[in-house]
């Protein structure tokens, strides 16, 4: 399916939802695993299709949302769904926190509400600190949903550009969807004094109910950020830090940022983002000994070419996927090659990615060579695992050339095989 092809079905699924329905939430555009020069998945594949359906229009006015995170919590009839996110008005110029929730699993959502406490604060005459870059998971045995961010500081209303120190925020949600006041999380480091944060990033619950946690960090002075895994302790009211793993390092730029973890079948996987042309990845045996990151290279060995923009693991109990962007030839005048997002699954002996299996997770709409400023862009998403038959990647676009407005995206990743990792009913 050619781009011209993606953005008309684009404009006609916004036209007749918006003319039957004066709003556009939940309204799917279904398309087949077709990128540009692919054919679609061969049967008996593990993707079996996606669908792709806006959630919250912001392309045409409105409020335009940005880091939408869901995460899924269970129950004995239909699992509900959680989503935070958050408004954007400029380059990392964000409001205040808000939830969403769905009851029929991300066909329709109800209004975004602020989350106490994760607003902003006034600080010195013109100065704010907020939160940002949340990310929610249900943890199974306290029955809490955890989110984490972390915080950033305004001046005028722009983002600082001298940023005072910075460290994870977290806010517990209780069963009862109350939320707790939000805390700082603690790690007095000489190796953190500058920054330390856990952002953006997938974690890892382990069997007892401690979580695992990848900080980006640096001292004061410093400009490049080293990565860790911290292993935290966390009852359902407060989360802690009980130790750290290896350190690993990159020097280009700010170094390793937003790093995000998963496992598998007892192996953990570390995925992180660079200022090099690359993405990298590290592997461990126990969730704190961490190989040396690698660039991320196709089977063949040829390295991809990225530009610092996140990437997020899309797990499968059979396979291991990652979702990302890259340089192509589609895309090259595009900021930082942040659109379209794709998917392959992950040769977890290597820790290459199989390029027959790449496919298109949410496609790029527009002209990204001869007009890439009216391209969306769409480099921070999330992926959750939502029910053994499907898992979600969402993410909000922005265009800075009309105002940073942008549609809130769905894409349902449909499974041949159920996932066993996904959230189960409880009885």
């Amino acid at each position: 399916m050619r781009t011209a092809d993606l953005s008309a079905c684009s404009r006609i699924t916004r036209r007749a939802a918006l003319a039957t329905t004066g709003r556009l939430v939940g309204v799917a555009c279904s398309w087949p695993i077709v990128s540009v020069g692919q054919e679609p998945a061969p049967a008996g594949e593990l993707i079996q299709s996606i669908e792709r359906s806006v959630i919250f229009p912001g392309r045409q006015g409105g409020t335009t949302w940005f880091h939408p995170r869901p995460c899924v919590i269970p129950s004995k009839d239909e699992a509900q769904a959680l989503m935070t996110l958050q408004s954007i008005s400029g380059s990392d110029v964000f409001g205040p926190v808000h939830e969403t929730q769905s009851s029929d699993l991300g066909q329709t959502w109800n209004d975004p509400q602020p989350v106490p406490g994760l607003g902003r604060q006034p600080l010195d005459p013109g100065w704010e600190m907020g939160v940002c870059d949340v990310v929610p998971e249900y943890h199974p045995p306290t029955g809490t949903v955890l989110a984490v961010g972390h915080n950033v500081y305004y001046k005028n209303n722009v983002l600082a550009q001298s940023q005072r120190e910075r460290w994870p925020v977290y806010a517990v949600r209780r069963s009862e969807g109350t939320w707790s006041k939000p805390q700082r999380l603690e790690w007095d480091n000489p190796r953190a004094t500058a920054i330390y944060t856990n952002n953006c990033a997938q974690r890892v619950t382990l069997p007892g109910g401690d979580v695992l946690l990848a900080f980006s960090f640096g001292p004061k002075g410093r400009t490049h950020r080293s990565a860790a895994v911290a292993r935290c302790a966390f009852d359902g009211q407060t989360l802690a830090v009980r130790k750290i793993g290896n350190e690993l390092t990159n020097t280009a730029g700010r170094g390793l940022l937003e790093p995000s973890l998963t496992s598998l079948d007892g192996r953990f996987y570390l995925t992180l983002r660079a200022e090099d042309n690359r993405g990298h990845v590290s592997a461990s045996d126990d969730g704190q000994d961490w190989t040396p990151p690698r660039p991320w290279c196709w089977d063949d060995g040829e390295p991809l070419t990225m530009s610092t923009t996140q990437q997020h693991w899309l797990p499968h109990s059979d396979a291991l996927f990652l979702v990302y962007t890259r340089r192509a030839e589609e895309n090259k005048n595009v900021f930082r090659w942040r659109a379209p997002l794709y998917v392959a699954e992950v040769d977890r002996d290597t820790l290459r990615l199989l390029r027959a299996t790449e496919r298109v997770v949410l496609p790029l709409i527009g002209d990204g060579v001869n007009r890439p400023q009216e391209v969306a862009r769409m480099g921070n998403f999330h992926t959750v695992a939502a029910t053994p038959d499907e898992s979600w990647v969402t993410v909000g676009e922005t265009l800075p050339a009309n105002a940073w407005r942008g549609d809130t995206l769905l894409a349902r990743v449909r499974w041949s095989r159920p996932n066993r990792l996904a959230p189960q009913a409880v009885g």
